[in-house]
């Protein structure tokens, strides 16, 4: 399961990540990192791009580049 299958209100923990894509390192340096929970706040219209909640920080990322994420999904809402 990938970071682009998570649904708003879900909340996950990020356990392992792709970096060969620029922008996906981008993200990791904005604290999309193994270990870390994250939260789906939101979808634009049409699906792209995500809004997710780290840090309490809220951060868009591309469905694509949110593929290179793998999630564990954890109880609760973030």
């Amino acid at each position: 399961v990938t970071l682009a299958d998570l649904k708003p209100g879900m909340s996950a923990e990020i356990v392992s990540v792709d970096p060969r894509t620029p922008g996906v390192v981008r993200l990791m340096v904005l604290g999309l990192v193994e270990g870390m929970t994250i939260s789906h706040r939101n979808t634009a219209i049409g699906g792209d791009p995500l809004e997710v909640s780290v840090h309490g920080a809220s951060i868009s990322i591309r469905r694509d580049q949110a593929r290179h994420f793998s999630i564990e999904l954890v109880d609760g809402h973030g």
